[in-house]
């Protein structure tokens, strides 16, 4: 079926308009209106016309009123208030300013300074066999596949031979620079007390280099101190400074020349007060400072010389600087001070600022006559010092630290170690010293006798050589770490040829090697990386069970103790027939002058059972 739209009513008139849509029904005398007005029933005859609602419902509305665009005087209102709120907050933002930059300018010399004190070098970094393996076993495996098994067991077992030399050797060398270090630290503590000139001026012109206002060091007398100090000039400070309004409003206002000479005064007086507290925070030896100050002068623009006089360390260590103002008080606590700002009779600032006349001070007057204030001459000027002074920080302090404590790549380390003579070579032990004329000579030894004890020095912490040489029968060298009673923690602290290394690679067995006449047997042992609960090491030895021959059978038994430094020690230990195993030295914490310590001591005792009886009484049970 189509689409179709049917109106069945007579006399239905339908009305739209922007109010609705309304439908009318009956002739026009009396007609009923229903829609979106709601329904209504009208009746007109003539010219006369009167409807009334049928429903209870009213139609509410609102009603817009247009409003006018702003008027001229309304606008140009508008503006004005806006610039002067502008203005006001520009004002605002320069008093604010203006008060911050006379309080930094002013307070300089209320900075505390913290005296110097003998420099503390700090220690090398620790180093641990754990770090050198792992060096050493980088290195090694090296260019290794995971798969070539057999060729990195090989490289590891060299790098296990090798880490316990490698960290040997670099905590004796990072141990010697320390050492270095401190002996530098300690010369140059001892010149700059001594007031030595180079030394002093080195030290007070790094000190400087940061202040706003900035100084020389230029000469050292005895204990005076001569320094210069560049002062801002007074050309440079604003013309305007914060006031109030008789209204009491804030308000910039003009800076007259009392109030600029003032301000400048006290900026000067801050520079002063501080440029000498940190002289003598950072020179302990100087007892006063003899100081001038140099500014370009507003009327010809020359550099000149306005302040000069002597301040003494306890004038100013005494001042109380609480204030701003009480910089003032530097031109009363110094002696022959002189400034060219001067008070007037009635007690008023000279407006004028004429250069001091420095005739009678020979250093500034030589300074004045050999130098010129025109940049284009060929000789040294005062726009020369002028530009000096007011370098702010030195090349030094850019630069970046040298590293004293670099660690040598185990590549680095092995290359060089592979450079030096055999007698020099890491790990290498010189012969034992013996009277059989066959043996080779080597570096002169201290010999013990039994029972002596001494200190260790201190680079025998860092790696112990162990040498035990003998004839006519044969014997094994044996370690045992102990605690401060004796006795092993665990059986992994026994060094024997069974397990000839315990914790971690610190104390290690490297076999026997012939050299005819003489069979020796070597160790090493690394103090520093032994574990805290080892408190003593014992070097024994015991002899072949199976020979059934006492340590008598033993023909020119001695001990070799030597370190990296060179210092070696001997002990020949008495051969007993009565005995099977002995312990020949033994090494042991000790604390000197309340510093920990190893000391070394001769021993020369043993057990007629042999390695039994010296095992068991040293916590070890053998099976």
């Amino acid at each position: 079926m189509a689409f179709g739209f049917r109106v069945g009513v007579p006399g239905m008139s339908v009305r739209v308009s922007t109010r609705g849509v309304r439908a009318s029904v009956g002739p026009r005398a009396a007609r009923i209106s229903a829609g979106s007005g709601g329904t209504r029933i009208s009746s007109g005859v003539g010219p006369l016309y009167a409807s009334s609602s049928l429903g209870g419902g009213r139609r509410t509305g609102t009603s817009r009123q247009r409003t006018g665009a702003p008027s001229p005087a309304q606008l140009d209102r508008a503006r004005r208030q806006a610039e002067r709120a502008q203005q006001e907050a520009q004002r605002d933002a320069a008093i604010a300013q203006l008060q911050e930059l006379r309080r930094q300018t002013t307070s300089v010399h209320l900075q505390s300074f913290t005296p110097f004190t003998p420099p503390v070098v700090p220690g090398p970094p620790q180093l641990g066999l754990a770090w050198a393996l792992a060096e050493a076993q980088a290195h090694h495996l090296a260019g290794l596949g995971i798969f070539a098994r057999a060729e990195r067991a090989a490289a590891k077992q060299r790098a296990l031979a090798d880490a316990p030399a490698y960290l040997a050797a670099e905590e004796a060398r990072l141990h010697s620079v320390h050492q270095r270090l401190v002996a530098e630290a300690d010369q140059w503590w001892r010149r700059l007390l001594g007031n030595d000139e180079e030394t002093v001026c080195e030290v007070v012109n790094y000190a400087f280099s940061d202040n706003p206002a900035a100084g020389c060091a230029v000469g050292v007398d005895g204990s005076v101190l001569s320094v210069v100090m560049r002062q801002q000039d007074i050309d440079s400070l604003p013309d305007q400074m914060p006031g109030l309004t008789p209204g009491g409003r804030p308000t910039l206002k003009k800076l007259t020349k009392r109030d600029r000479t003032l301000w400048w005064l006290t900026s000067m007086g801050s520079n002063v007060v501080a440029t000498l507290k940190e002289a003598f925070a950072v020179a302990p030896g100087v007892s006063a400072v003899d100081l001038a100050v140099l500014t370009r002068l507003p009327d010809t623009q020359r550099l000149g010389f306005v302040v000069y006089g002597r301040w003494t360390r306890q004038a100013v260590e005494a001042g109380p600087w609480r204030e701003a103002n009480d910089a003032l008080r530097f031109l009363d606590i110094g002696q022959d001070v002189a400034c060219a700002v001067t008070t007037t009779a009635s007690g008023n600032l000279s407006s004028t600022i004429k250069p001091l006349d420095t005739s009678r001070l020979p250093g500034l007057q030589s300074l004045l006559d050999h130098a010129q204030d025109d940049p284009g001459s060929g000789d040294a000027t005062l726009a020369d010092l002028d530009g000096d002074l007011s370098a702010n920080v030195p090349d030094a302090h850019s630069a970046p630290p040298p590293d004293h404590y670099r660690i040598r790549p185990f590549a680095e380390w092995q290359s060089q170690a592979t450079s030096l003579p055999p007698s020099m070579a890491p790990g290498h032990m010189p012969t034992m010293p013996g009277p059989a004329p066959a043996r080779p000579s080597h570096a002169p030894a201290t010999v013990l006798a039994p029972g002596q004890n001494l200190v260790l020095p201190e680079e025998a912490r860092h790696g112990m050589h162990i040498a035990f040489s003998f004839a006519g029968a044969d014997a094994d060298l044996t370690l045992f770490l102990t605690d401060a009673g004796g006795r092993v923690t665990c059986d992994e602290d026994f060094v024997f040829y069974n397990q000839p290394s315990a914790a971690e690679g610190a104390a290690r067995l490297l076999g026997k090697q012939a050299e005819a006449p003489y069979t020796v047997e070597r160790a090493e042992l690394h103090p520093a990386a032994l574990p805290r609960h080892i408190e003593r090491v014992a070097i024994a030895v015991n002899m072949d069970v199976a020979s059934g021959l006492t340590c008598g059978a033993l023909a020119h038994a001695a001990l070799h103790v030597a370190c990296a430094s060179g210092a070696a020690w001997s002990f020949q230990p008495p051969t007993d027939p009565g005995i099977r195993a002995m312990v020949v030295a033994e090494l042991y914490r000790h604390t000197a002058g309340g510093q920990p310590v190893w000391k070394l001591r001769a021993v020369g005792q043993g057990w007629a059972d042999g390695l039994d009886g010296l095992a068991r009484a040293h916590g070890v049970d053998i099976v």
